[in-house]
């Protein structure tokens, strides 16, 4: 076995391990509403989200794209840099997962994949496509979450208007049901976004170790990450259940409902055009607009300040860390 098939199966490996955990870490943004309201129970949530983000990971490849040839220039990398790079947003999730904040598997593996690109050779900041970078994640990093408090504000507001009248009784066992169907749609949209990062990376991997290929994703590679990002939705991710579905603001289900239907929308029309947006931020924002109709004191924005503080650092943390770890794998290679 040659050093680059060697190197290319750790890469692929770490990949998966990467989406299995951004499954368990993510699991929040697809059900936290769906189990604070009680909607559904949490282990059946669970199994629900890991079906249909299996399904959403099958449908499209132009995020994947995005993540595997829009940001940095392949010939000037190596797999090397994109070892460094799921070994950075690996240690992360990890990191946030059990401080049980709610950051962004998204921008945790750009801005590992930005760092270790930078510091892979002396060129620096020439290697990454800054146009690119700008417009598919600066601006979508900033402007998503804006979009989550508007829209879910707006949806919020005008189902009220239309529900004033209804007993509160039959408004619980209607948006109950509604709130699955929901859930479910954020659930195959997360998978859709977020699946195919991981499918970038390794598209990218093999086009490294292979350069007479052209960029696809191969259908194994699909169906590999959408497996890794099902199993491990399926294992829940508790802590950050917990942070977005009660911590932040305690929900009812015509709010989980908003919350739920506004992310689905954001998500899914970023992934339409191949914007690697960060389903985190979008759905957090998304309640704390739809919190915000009742009044601005129901949501906890001591919580909120420290999300918002992650969603901050996430980037330039990963890049430092995935540099660093760039900086020290190429003195012992």
């Amino acid at each position: 076995m040659t050093t680059t098939l060697l190197l290319l199966i750790i890469v692929v490996a770490l990949a998966l391990v990467f989406d299995f955990i951004n499954g368990f870490h993510d699991t929040a943004n697809a059900i936290a509403t769906v189990v604070s309201t009680r909607a559904l129970s949490p282990v059946a949530a669970v199994l629900y989200a890991g079906v249909l983000n299996f399904g959403g990971a099958m449908i499209g490849t132009e995020v994947a794209a995005t993540i595997g040839k829009g940001l940095v220039k392949a010939e000037t990398i190596s797999l090397h840099t994109v070892l460094c790079t799921v070994m950075a947003a690996i240690i992360w999730n990890l990191i946030t997962w059990y401080k049980g904040l709610p950051t962004s598997s998204s921008h945790a593996i750009i801005g590992s994949l930005l760092g270790a690109t930078f510091f892979s050779s002396a060129a620096g900041g020439d290697n990454i496509i800054w146009p690119a970078l700008t417009h598919k994640v600066l601006i979508p990093m900033f402007l998503s979450p804006v979009l989550g408090l508007a829209i879910g504000f707006v949806i919020m507001v005008a189902l009220t208007w239309l529900i004033y009248r209804l007993q509160p009784a039959f408004i619980n066992r209607l948006f109950g049901r509604l709130q699955i169907v929901s859930a479910g749609f954020m659930a195959i949209n997360h998978g859709l976004n977020d699946a195919q990062k991981s499918m970038g990376i390794i598209a990218l991997a093999l086009v490294l170790a292979f350069p007479a290929e052209s960029f696809t994703v191969p259908l194994w590679v699909k169906l590999a990450c959408s497996v890794a990002m099902g199993l491990g939705t399926m294992t829940g991710g508790w802590r950050i259940i917990r942070t977005l579905g009660s911590k932040m603001i305690k929900l009812q289900t015509v709010q989980g409902f908003a919350a739920e239907t506004t992310a689905s929308i954001i998500i899914g029309g970023a992934s339409h055009f191949g914007i690697p947006v960060s389903t985190t931020h979008v759905i957090s924002s998304a309640i704390m607009g739809v919190g915000a109709t009742k009044r601005l004191s129901a949501v906890r924005w001591g919580i909120v300040g420290n999300i918002v503080w992650a969603w901050i650092l996430t980037i330039p943390l990963t890049f430092l860390l995935a540099g660093g770890l760039m900086f020290v794998y190429k003195k012992f290679i």
